[in-house]
């Protein structure tokens, strides 16, 4: 019996892990779940949305899943998925994209997968206020994050039997901070002689992606890139509704959804868990329960082919429970 943390967030949050967590449970898997809250809830209670003893449960666990989580406005986070990340030093953030049949999108067939950089660039958000008329972010690249991160990708896209990896930078105008992370990519590409890799301009990249989406595979980027670059793919698949994730460091994992805890549906068993059972899928595959994971996905994109039992974002009428029921029948 696996233990993990469970954080069901805030918003929509709960219903959408509970939807998963009866999933999971049906297809068998050998989970023990500890329960954590966190978020906007907790605030009154603890004075902070990430109070000690959820970290302390994640770094106990290894793994945790959670829902998504609204920051409450002045309380000293910026983001409590990036003050989750800075605690942890969970240094990748994998976002898989694959298309589904039933779900709208111009494009068939699209398998991607973006590796992103977690801890530094521009999204680590050093900054200051230079003087009235002026601010200033500081861009930073370290050759050790990035050779984490290079490196994480190609042993991902080796143990997933992957074929390529391609670096996305900036390098031809930062010629320091992403010529860096290039110089890096390029060094550690050289250990991988199995995985073809290639490198991209991130404007470029962004055009390739909408023409030709068909001929990348793993692309492993710095932060803010990562950031942006993640939900074109989102894009590519039928949108953040459908977009797992999962944060990754030495030796913990904390798995999510993409998108936002939506606080206007709240309680209205209204929005679409397949993000959050996705992500669950990820979590799953992660900690070696493949046929639970295996069955999940099937049964989720068997549901949402059929198109019956989907909510109204997937055409449907069915809300957040009664998908999952669909989900666990197909079970």
């Amino acid at each position: 019996m696996r233990r993990v943390t469970l954080i069901p967030g805030d918003g929509i949050g709960p219903e959408i892990v509970e939807a998963c967590r009866r999933i999971i449970e049906a297809a068998g898997a050998k989970i023990e779940w500890e329960v954590q809250r966190a978020g906007a809830e907790v605030m009154e209670e603890y004075g902070t949305p990430l109070p000690t003893h959820v970290l302390d449960s994640i770094r106990a666990n290894k793994v945790a899943m959670k829902g998504p989580i609204t920051t409450p406005v002045g309380s000293g986070f910026r983001s409590i998925n990036v003050a989750l990340r800075k605690e942890l030093d969970l240094y990748a953030n994998l976002r898989p994209a694959r298309s589904m049949e039933g779900v709208r999108s111009p494009y068939k067939d699209i398998d991607l997968v973006v590796v992103r950089e977690n801890t530094e660039d521009l999204y680590a958000g050093i900054e200051r206020q230079v003087d009235e008329d002026t601010a200033e972010s500081v861009k930073l690249i370290t050759r050790g994050a990035s050779e984490r991160i290079c490196r994480f990708a190609f042993e991902y896209a080796r143990r997933e039997g992957r074929r390529k990896v391609t670096a996305v930078h900036k390098a031809n105008i930062l010629k320091f901070t992403d010529g860096l992370f290039l110089e890096v990519a390029r060094k550690v590409a050289q250990e991988y002689p199995d995985i073809e890799f290639e490198d991209r301009i991130v404007d470029n990249m962004a055009m390739q992606l909408v023409q030709k989406p068909h001929i990348y595979d793993v692309l492993v980027l710095p932060n803010l890139y990562g950031d942006i670059i993640s939900d074109l793919c989102a894009g590519l698949v039928g949108g953040l509704g459908v977009a797992p994730s999962a944060n990754i460091g030495e030796d913990i994992q904390v798995f999510e959804p993409v998108h936002g805890s939506a606080p206007k549906y709240t309680g209205m068993n209204k929005v679409n868990p397949t993000a959050q059972i996705l992500t669950g899928v990820l979590m799953l595959h992660h900690i070696g329960e493949e046929e639970a994971a295996r069955r999940i996905y099937q049964a989720t994109a068997a549901v949402i082919a059929e198109g019956k039992t989907v909510t109204y974002d997937l055409g449907g009428e069915a809300g957040t429970s009664e998908m999952a029921d669909a989900v666990i029948a197909r079970l």
